[in-house]
């Protein structure tokens, strides 16, 4: 992928959005391309968003690379919404991201859509402290310090944890930060919190005996979607792609669902975490596919509306603009656990 500043990109489409805008959806779902040949598809290179120990991993462990009928080209992210930036702007053409970053780009208008969704577990969706931080519940983190990636799903932990304890995020300070940097920050004390998900939990946890001050537990939806860009869907080959390629991601996430031990070994190797941490992250649980129904769509717009009765999103954010279910079908004939 060239070189871009994304994030750049993206601030500007959504100042350029501003409050009157969002909310607006587009009436009708987009015209679906018919599917092409076989020697079509061989032609195709479909440009792939991941993050750490992501589908890449997951599809290699699973043995659902080797017979892909056309190309995959992959790029590595640090989190959800600089994925989809690069989405919207046509430089990928899908990705897997948390269940907030959707909500911050159909805020943007972004030009992508949600394709398909997993629920995972929401026990690493976790506000961390070091061990030895006297912050003892969430109403604790008063006046504290948070470390977390703007827009990525641990924002939506944070704001979700501050309000079940009668808290806003205008009684912290958030530091937004990629995940690397807030781990750097939070061994060195520099930050008093930081708000992250597996396998960064289980890495703080066993590295550095960090202990989870709440977690996702009876707040979080658990959501993980897989999310395209519109070019791409427009696009005859892309889209017979893309059609392929997420129906394979669902088959992954059902065998790692029953092999947590092989699944933890090749994380572990393709991302170089300890061979412990992917263990214990597997072992927490993994994603697993959900039909991409109206009860997942009303969930995310509560978080939405979360986020803008925060004032952390400018108006109302319409999230059922964002859902495309072209490719429902073809994954519910991959069934569900």
């Amino acid at each position: 992928m060239r070189s871009r500043n994304w994030s750049a990109v993206f601030a500007a489409v959504l100042a350029a959005a501003g409050v009157a805008a969002c909310g607006a959806s587009q009436p009708g779902a987009a015209p679906v391309p018919a599917e092409v040949s076989k020697a079509e598809l061989a032609k195709v290179t479909l440009k792939v968003g991941d993050q750490k120990g992501g589908a890449k991993s997951l599809l290699t462990a699973a043995g659902l690379l080797a017979d892909v009928p056309y190309k995959i080209e992959w790029s590595t992210f640090t989190s959800g919404p600089p994925l989809l930036e690069a989405a919207s702007a046509n430089a990928i053409d899908v990705g897997r991201v948390g269940n907030t970053p959707p909500i911050f780009a159909a805020g943007a208008h972004a030009k992508i859509a949600a394709v398909g969704v997993a629920k995972g577990p929401v026990e690493d969706d976790a506000i961390l402290v070091p061990s030895d931080s006297p912050l003892k519940t969430g109403a604790d983190l008063r006046g504290k310090t948070i470390g977390v990636a703007k827009g990525s799903s641990a924002h939506g932990q944070v704001l979700y944890s501050l309000r079940r304890a009668g808290l806003s995020t205008k009684d912290v300070k958030l530091s937004f930060l990629q995940p690397s940097e807030a781990y750097a920050a939070f061994n060195q004390h520099q930050i008093d919190a930081w708000a992250v998900w597996d396998p960064y939990t289980a890495q703080a946890q066993l590295e550095t005996h960090a202990r989870a001050l709440v977690d996702g537990r009876g707040v979080a939806n658990g959501y993980v979607f897989d999310v395209a860009g519109k070019e791409a869907l427009a696009d005859p080959g892309r889209n017979t792609a893309l059609r392929d390629y997420v129906t394979r991601v669902a088959k992954a996430r059902l065998w790692a669902n029953t092999h947590r031990a092989e699944w933890a070994k090749a994380w572990a190797a393709e991302t170089g975490l300890k061979p412990e941490v992917a263990a214990a992250a597997a072992e927490r649980g993994v994603e697993l596919p959900v039909p991409l129904d109206d009860a997942v769509t009303r969930s995310e717009q509560e978080l939405a509306d979360a986020f803008s009765d925060d004032k952390i999103l400018p108006g109302k954010v319409d999230f059922a603009a964002l859902v495309d279910k072209r490719y429902a079908e073809a994954l519910a004939a991959v069934g569900n656990p």
